[in-house]
């Protein structure tokens, strides 16, 4: 042989050995640790965010949803190679409103919150006031400087098709604003209960939606538009918003308008159970799971009326929708940032498309919605600190301990990063085994705490098994490089 051709091979085995590291062996499992059942990956979301026009009529049956595996007890798991889509940057999202304002010294932390949407105008201003001109172009130049698209609620009761259509005129026609996303009326399962709106049933609601919506797109095709954005919705029969002739909203929407929607959306706000009883810890931070079954529930019900899948929004949400505020368990306290962390991670899970948090500011006169106050960030701000550092590719998680969730997703430079929210008042210490990956160098660990709030740890080292030690109450990041990649990494 060649000194050539030996220098060849050389070469080769020198190109081969850190690509076949890079995949590299799991370690057997430990004799306490039971083997892992494989990961069947949640379906991701089918339809890309397009007008109804445009999504693809389904052709036979509907794949069925995949039931999740039972996690191993006791143990944290991530498998890299099962990897269940692209997270939306949608979900980063917060809803704004004219009676709301950033002051000098919340604008720059507003634009640190890395916002990718802004809902305007959030709540029940928009059916009660006419936008003007002057208020839509404010607005639009705020999410701009804030680099988030604009999502404008058009006025429904008290307005009229031709209104809403002009305003899509003025602002996509005339200014140029491209605003894609657009919703009529807000909360139409509470019309019926104002004084004025007692027509606005199902029925009359119904009539009325698409007619709007014809005449918005007429201006603009290309507009995707959400609804019906009705309240408190659960997906369970016995307790979601109903009509005074006892029909439900959803479904009825659904079955009127389930083909002409291109976006459907609602809004949950957990608490108060009981009006007028402080909502506590416990029973803050014991809600998050039903996430878990809402989304599904809105998925069946959307493929049972409609025949097809189409993307999901939850475009208001906090933990309570009372103005309260300086309490153990209200929207102000750091409670409601470890409940925060576990909701955006199980919407993220369940491949939500759009989520608009309830509010970016308020003053504490107007309640302890908003992720920022008068002067600067509440706890439940740092949250997007800790989404921000999250990667944009989902991969399969699971939590051995119902009090502990995970959700793991890989960056764009295959840097591992996994969000561990322990729920608990006591700390958690599990081993955490990862599938397909092999962790080179330092762990970079940060984490939110009551004591500390938002901090970098120091880094740690870490191998496959190890446990992973996270004190009550937090929510923490790690951040893992391949070793296949040990050296392009900072």
């Amino acid at each position: 042989m060649s000194r050539h051709h030996l220098f060849l091979i050389l070469l080769l085995l020198l190109i081969l050995i850190p690509l076949s590291a890079c995949r590299g062996k799991n370690p057997s499992p430990t004799p306490d640790l039971p083997d892992t059942p494989t990961p069947t990956p949640i379906p991701p979301t089918p339809t890309p965010l397009a007008p109804a026009s445009a999504q693809p009529a389904p052709v036979g049956p509907l794949p069925t949803f995949t039931p999740v595996p039972t996690p191993v007890p006791d143990v944290l798991f991530v498998d890299t190679d099962q990897v269940l889509g692209k997270i939306s940057p949608y979900v980063y999202g917060a809803n704004y409103g004219p009676w709301v304002s950033l002051r000098p010294e919340t604008l720059p932390l507003a634009k640190d919150l890395d916002l990718k949407i802004l809902r305007w105008p959030g709540g029940e201003w928009g059916d009660k006031n006419d936008i003007q001109p002057y208020q839509l172009d404010t607005f639009v130049a705020l999410a701009r400087e804030l680099g988030a698209e604009p999502y404008i609620n058009v006025r429904m009761p008290g307005s009229s098709p031709e209104q809403a259509a002009a305003l899509v005129r003025y602002a996509n026609v005339e200014k140029g604003y491209n605003i894609r996303f657009w919703g009529i009326g807000n909360e139409p399962s509470l019309y019926e209960y104002k004084k004025g709106w007692e027509q606005w049933d199902t029925a009359y609601y119904n009539e009325q939606w698409p007619q709007f919506a014809e005449a918005m797109r007429a201006v603009d095709p290309t507009i995707l538009i959400l609804g019906p954005e009705i309240h408190q919705y659960t997906g369970d029969p016995a307790t979601d918003p109903k009509d005074s002739h006892g029909r439900d909203w959803m479904t009825e929407f659904l079955k009127a308008n389930g083909d002409k929607v291109d976006i459907v959306a609602i809004h949950r706000y957990p608490f108060p159970v009981r009006e007028g009883e402080p909502t506590t810890v416990k029973e803050l931070l014991a809600n998050p799971p039903e996430w878990d079954t809402i989304i599904p529930n809105l998925r069946r019900a959307i493929r049972k009326y409609v025949g097809k899948d189409l993307p999901v929004a939850v475009t208001e949400i906090n933990s309570n929708w009372t103005h309260a505020i300086q309490g153990e368990a209200t929207p102000d306290s750091f409670a409601n940032a470890i409940w925060w962390a576990d909701v955006l991670g199980r919407m993220i899970k369940n491949k939500v498309d759009i989520v608009t948090y309830f509010i970016l500011v308020t003053r504490d006169e107007q309640g302890g919605y908003g992720l920022l106050e008068g002067y600067g960030p509440r706890p439940t701000y740092y949250v997007y600190e800790l989404y921000k550092r999250f990667g944009n590719r989902l991969v399969y998680a699971s939590s051995g301990d119902p009090e502990v969730s995970v959700y793991a997703a890989k960056r764009p430079d295959d840097v591992l990063t996994i969000i561990f929210v322990n729920r608990s008042d006591e700390e958690k210490q599990m081993p955490l085994w990862l599938q397909n990956f092999n962790i080179a160098g330092s762990v970079q660990i940060w984490r939110l705490d009551e004591a500390q709030g938002f901090h970098n740890l120091d880094p740690i080292e870490m191998e496959n098994g190890d446990e992973v030690t996270l004190p009550p109450r937090t929510a923490s990041i790690y951040l893992m490089v391949p070793a296949c990649t040990l050296g392009k990494h900072h």
